[in-house]
Order: structure tokens, then C-alpha cells, then sequence
């Protein structure tokens, strides 16, 4: 929480939302964007264990806060060559979802708008963490995704939206095309 005006310097009355008395400089309380990828290879999804707070030890996806004038789709893209030294193709979005940064201390204040999208991995090249963010790297069935997972407060959540999503693209792959009935012509009376 600012304590203080970033314009002039002078103590702020309340928490924001507030204006400075002094300068009249309005200070906010912003979501901070976010962005992640959900990649995935051979119908196997790409997980990280993260190596620091919050949420250190536990499973997540490639992703992180979005640099300043920084699109979405580039940060995500960005999160997981940092994490992985992946190249990966970003595809559509998956969702949005809001969340705190941390489930305590100083992080708790934090809000996070985190944007989702589907990825795909190239057919080759080996996932290597980068031991500043992450402990581990693996690919898992989305049936038997390792746990604890990471930002319980919506990561399953993108989760099971991203099941969701797959599980409906390959119900339509592997449906039969359906026929449609021939209509009579209508007559005009």
C-alpha cells in the first residue's frame, strides 16, 4: 500500500482510492496484468514448480507479470521461454481471471488480472528450467496433474477450462459429419 504521493511526496490520508491533499494526485489501486500459457505436446501439459514465494514448491503453468506497454500474448510467450527455453506458438485466449498475488504478507495486497492462452510446444526440444524460476519441468496427462498446484484461488479453475476446451475440440475431430435433412420447398400462397 502507497504511504505516500508519488508526486509530491506527502503522506496519503487513507489507503487508495485517494487524492493527495497537498498536490491533488489521485492514486489507484491497479489489477496487475498478468499472463500465462497453458502449453501443451502431444496432448500432455506443461507444468512448472516454482523456486520462490509465493506459492514455492508448488505446480503452475509458465507465466508472470506482463512488462509495461507489454502485450498479453508476447508476455506469455516471453514467461515461457524465461521458465523453459521453450519457443512456443501462443494460440486464442482461454479466459481471464482475477486473483491476489499472495495468500498472505505483503503480497496479499496485490491483484492480479490473469489472462490465459492456449499454446503449443514445437514437436522437438527439451523443456530446461531456469533454476532462478523454476525447481522442476514436466509434461502431464490432464488427468494426473501433480499437486499442490499453484494460485489455488483460480488456477484450477483455467485449468478446468482448458480440459473443457480440449475435451470439446476432440469430441469435433472425432465426430461423425453430421447430414442434414433435405427441407420440402415452402409454397407462397
Amino acid at each position: 500500500m502507497p504511504r505516500f504521493c508519488s508526486e509530491c511526496g506527502a503522506p496519503l490520508p487513507a489507503p487508495p482510492p485517494v487524492t493527495c491533499p497537498a498536490c491533488d494526485t489521485s492514486h489507484w489501486l491497479d489489477a496487475k496484468p498478468c499472463a500465462a500459457a497453458l502449453v501443451t505436446r502431444a496432448g500432455k501439459l506443461l507444468l512448472v514448480r516454482r523456486a520462490h514465494e509465493p506459492w514455492k514448491g508448488a505446480w503452475d503453468v509458465p507465466g508472470g507479470f506482463c512488462g509495461q506497454r507489454e502485450h498479453p500474448r508476447q508476455a506469455a510467450a516471453r514467461e515461457v521461454r524465461e521458465e523453459t527455453t521453450l519457443e512456443v506458438e501462443v494460440g486464442s485466449i482461454l479466459g481471464i481471471w482475477i486473483d491476489s498475488y499472495a495468500p498472505s504478507g505483503p503480497g496479499a495486497e496485490k491483484v492480479t488480472l490473469n489472462i490465459y492462452f492456449h499454446a503449443q510446444a514445437p514437436a522437438a526440444g527439451e523443456a530446461r528450467g531456469d533454476p532462478n524460476e523454476v525447481v522442476d519441468v514436466g509434461w502431464f496427462d490432464p488427468d494426473q496433474l501433480p499437486e499442490p498446484l499453484a494460485f489455488p484461488g483460480h488456477l484450477p479453475a483455467a485449468i478446468n477450462a482448458w480440459r473443457s476446451s480440449h475435451e470439446r475440440a476432440a469430441r469435433a475431430t472425432t465426430a461423425p459429419p453430421r447430414s442434414v435433412p433435405a427441407r420440402k420447398p415452402e409454397s407462397i400462397v
